[in-house]
């Protein structure tokens, strides 16, 4: 029977290193280690190319090689037959190859010694088990297809965005054992990732910000393609992004920063675009304490997963944009107490409540047009459809995720404990709960 290359991807996982054997144009062979065999897709792999070395000059010459991989879990050994095709210098999958490589080497201790030069692309001729005594695989610890489908199924349960994002971190960690993760939302305008809704840390990092490119997250989304490393890796480390955002911005800009939250021991991480309609809506992304704790069939269900995500995300913003009927106004809250100071910088529009950054950007303006309503006029009771309308927002444009900003805002007040509150009394509607007087103080430009 045909060995097929997706049955033999724990191969490729790297624990343990393939080789490559290839011979000049002289007919002499050549073996040496590989730091990285990628699949592709089931008729092709590629592997790392770091060094202009002898592999390299032999593949150039002539373009066929085996390489062996071993399975980790059972011992056994394949040889597969390859023909080089190209090599791949920029794009989703050298960018794959490169974040991938950089956790290689920081776990063998050759951190600035590898550096991905290309991904050269390899046609699987053939593939054969070398004989010889294998080890019976180990149980899986849950079966994916059937997790995917009660997650998935959950999902489609779910009223709003609060309750969907609520019910995909229950899925994840009841379905597939993931205690760590984390979603953020696409800013298209401007360029950058908000953290909406977390699990599994110390602090929830909502309103965080990472930029496309920084860290597996923002090169992942840059890409719009899945990467998993099963390996530290100080290169592409959450604190790194952070430190490095920070000094871009410089020491000013550290006051409105959200620290991004993330394991300090992080050993594996999975970044998954979460896509609808070939547009990127937002970034899933777990981690774990374990090295090697997801495989590619983890990254598979996950890639499936977030596109039911997306598609749910996109639907659910249609819904929003079509209220309820306002429901009968609540008697307002009568605010006591010493005045709330709430500071608006129109710069960034960024917002302070008794000297204490809360939020800025987009979510910034909400709350400012808020409670500059509640002072004026004492309104209260707010739709998601004119709060898009509201010039004073400037909401990038419709594709923009609304309700995400008000689901974060919301939670930043909680966090906060600060005396307001969002509360949401129907589809598409929300009301603004005030406990103490306004005292506001805008800052122009």
């Amino acid at each position: 029977m045909k060995i097929r290359l997706e049955s033999i991807r724990a191969c490729l996982e790297g624990v343990i290193p393939g080789t490559i054997a290839t011979r000049a144009a002289d007919g002499t062979p050549n073996i040496a280690y590989l730091s990285q065999i990628e699949y592709v897709d089931c008729e092709h792999v590629a592997l790392s190319y770091q060094f202009f070395n002898t592999t390299r000059r032999n593949i150039l010459a002539s373009p066929y090689a085996r390489v062996a991989a071993v399975d980790p879990h059972t011992g056994a050994h394949y040889r597969l037959s390859l023909q080089y095709l190209r090599t791949e210098e920029s794009g989703p999958l050298f960018e794959r190859m490169k974040v991938r490589l950089a956790g290689i080497a920081s776990h063998t201790g050759m951190s600035g010694v590898f550096r991905l030069l290309g991904a050269d692309i390899y046609r699987v001729l053939d593939i054969e088990q070398v004989p010889g005594d294998t080890l019976p695989p180990p149980p899986q610890p849950c079966n994916l297809l059937a997790s995917l489908r009660a997650c998935t199924e959950s999902l489609c349960g779910a009223p709003d965005l609060d309750g969907l994002l609520a019910r995909l971190f229950d899925g994840l960690q009841t379905h597939f054992g993931i205690e760590h993760a984390m979603m953020l939302m696409f800013d298209e305008a401007a360029g950058r990732l908000y953290t909406v809704a977390t699990r599994g840390y110390a602090d929830s990092g909502v309103g965080s910000e990472i930029a496309l490119g920084d860290g597996v997250i923002g090169v992942a989304a840059r890409e719009r393609t899945p990467i998993r490393i099963g390996h530290f890796t100080a290169e592409y480390s959450y604190g790194r992004a952070i430190r490095d955002n920070m000094a871009r911005n410089g020491v000013d800009g550290i006051d409105t920063e959200i620290p991004l939250p993330g394991l300090a021991d992080s050993r594996s991480q999975l970044a998954v675009p979460v896509m609808a309609c070939r547009q990127l809506v937002g970034m899933l992304y777990v981690e774990s304490t374990q090295d090697l704790r997801f495989g590619y069939d983890d990254e598979d269900v996950l890639v499936a997963l977030a596109g039911q995500l997306g598609a749910g995300i996109r639907l659910l913003q249609q819904m929003q944009e079509t209220p309820e009927e306002a429901p009968p106004a609540a008697p307002p809250m009568a605010p006591a107490g010493r005045p709330l100071s709430v500071r608006h910088y129109a710069e960034n529009d960024s917002v302070f409540l008794d000297g204490d950054y809360l939020i800025k950007g987009v979510a910034g303006a909400i709350l400012w047009a808020l409670v500059r309503d509640y002072v004026d006029s004492g309104r209260c009771e707010f739709s998601n459809r004119e709060l898009r309308l509201d010039r004073r927002i400037r909401l990038p444009d419709l594709s923009d995720n609304l309700e995400a900003r008000l689901i974060l805002l919301a939670r930043r007040l909680v966090e906060r404990d600060a005396p307001l509150r969002i509360e949401k009394t129907g589809r598409g509607r929300f009301r603004l709960c005030v406990r103490r007087p306004l005292e506001l103080v805008d800052v122009p430009v």
